[in-house]
């Protein structure tokens, strides 16, 4: 529902329902105070018009014709007439009542002299006694304490109003301090805001701003990573690129020729791949500082992939790559992600495994501490042991890697197990001799 003007404002629309509040309470009030009395007064009005009557009934003797009151002592607000059994009246306190010559015994209500009067009617000793009064002496008096009622109310109503706006702008005041707080801010201030002294209202909605804030930070975070290790990492290779085209610009000779162009060649994809890799590496960072929402994953499925896409690497090298074990098992996961980090442990251990080696790779029920285990294992010369903490950083590199890389495969791999909460873990193969991988997905 959208509000026009000020009722946008939460101050204003907290005044303006309270202080509507106060006056239909108020009216309510009235209303029902009117209609109390009303039913009050005419119970004891009726009550005094009976005993009028009976009073009159034993101080009238029968077909005794008394005249009426002078002209100054008429009140047509109450009226009294007095009829014999043969419809002749014999007294009347106000000339021209109007009121009906026939009447039905006890109470009824009529209209007369352009008002409604409420009549009691009594029959006794030969006579038809009417005492009649018009309803709005009681009408009057019910309104008027009513009035009185509500009066007190309205009297008091500025200083209603000056009380709930105290209440409102002193319950809204923990809300405009957060306001100022974040309008203060340096546009590159992402700390958290203070939830010190806010209502419980609020602070649900200060602490998604702080994890907002946090998301934005690490996103932050990331790119500035991401720009410098890209400023970093791409210098050397496009120095080489450059040093590349000079040479091929100086060969004299085919074969002179037809090498630059191969060194040149190779400089490109070497350089592709690192573009590749800084890319894949700066989306993880990015979807995980994003916090995107997780959806179950076939790891088997994810595993097949990976390994039939380096199957013709493999096979090039005449190493024996499989998959060992594949449980029917999914995780809570980014199916996009997670296949990266399969393709990149896969590459990895068929990059370093030697010409008729061996690669397993098994998905499986973790049977200790529950979960999903994936393991890619190699018959490579492994690592180091002092190399295997530093081999998830950014462009590391083992003093003894045989193969070309930029050192960022297994730093994408690290990047993915924390955004899925997964274990890494790096040792010695039992069973192949080189290097094994370890990730423990959470159950």
């Amino acid at each position: 529902m959208r509000w026009p003007g000020v009722m946008h404002s939460l101050r204003a629309r907290l005044l303006v329902f309270l202080l509507a509040a106060i006056v239909l309470a108020g009216g309510i009030q009235a209303l029902v105070t009117y209609r109390t009395v009303l039913r009050e007064a005419d119970a004891i009005f009726d009550y005094h018009m009976q005993q009028m009557a009976l009073s009159l009934r034993a101080g009238l003797p029968p077909s005794a014709a008394v005249s009426g009151l002078g002209p100054s002592d008429q009140n047509f607000e109450f009226v009294v007439q007095v009829w014999t059994q043969d419809g002749q009246r014999i007294f009347e306190s106000a000339d021209e009542a109007l009121l009906p010559q026939l009447a039905v015994l006890g109470f009824a209500e009529v209209n007369a002299r352009g008002t409604t009067y409420r009549v009691l009617s009594m029959q006794a000793r030969g006579l038809v006694i009417q005492v009649a009064q018009d309803m709005a002496a009681r009408r009057q008096m019910a309104g008027g304490l009513a009035l009185r009622t509500v009066a007190p109310i309205a009297l008091m109503a500025p200083l209603l109003m000056l009380v709930v706006w105290w209440v409102v702008s002193g319950s809204l005041a923990p809300v405009a301090r957060v306001r100022s707080q974040v309008a203060s801010r340096q546009p590159d201030d992402l700390s958290p805001v203070g939830e010190e002294g806010l209502p419980e209202e609020v602070r649900p909605l200060v602490a998604e701003l702080n994890l907002l804030f946090d998301r934005v930070r690490r996103a932050f975070d990331a790119q500035k990573h991401f720009v410098a290790d890209a400023a970093h990492e791409l210098r050397s290779p496009l120095a080489a690129l450059k040093l590349q085209v000079q040479l091929l610009r100086r060969a004299g000779d085919p074969a002179a020729h037809e090498q630059a162009v191969q060194r040149l060649a190779a400089g490109i994809d070497r350089a592709t791949r690192l573009v590749e890799q800084l890319l894949t590496l700066a989306r993880n960072e990015a979807h995980a500082a994003a916090g995107g929402t997780a959806a179950p994953v076939d790891l088997a499925m994810l595993a097949r992939e990976a390994v039939a896409d380096a199957v013709a690497a493999a096979e090039a090298k005449h190493i024996d790559l499989g998959l060992a074990r594949a449980d029917a098992v999914s995780v809570e996961g980014h199916i996009d992600a997670l296949r990266i980090l399969l393709r990149n442990l896969v590459d990895n251990a068929v990059k370093y495994t030697p010409q008729n080696g061996r690669v397993d790779v098994t998905v499986q029920q973790a049977l200790e501490g529950g979960g999903v285990l994936l393991v890619v294992e190699d018959s490579g010369p492994g690592l180091e042991e002092a190399d295997r903490l530093r081999v998830w950083d950014r462009f590391f590199r083992a003093a003894d890697a045989s193969a070309p890389g930029s050192g960022l495969g297994l730093a994408i791999v690290r990047s993915v197990a924390e955004l899925h909460g997964a274990e890494l873990q790096l040792d010695r193969s039992a069973t192949l001799g080189g290097l094994r991988v370890r990730v423990r997905f959470p159950g």
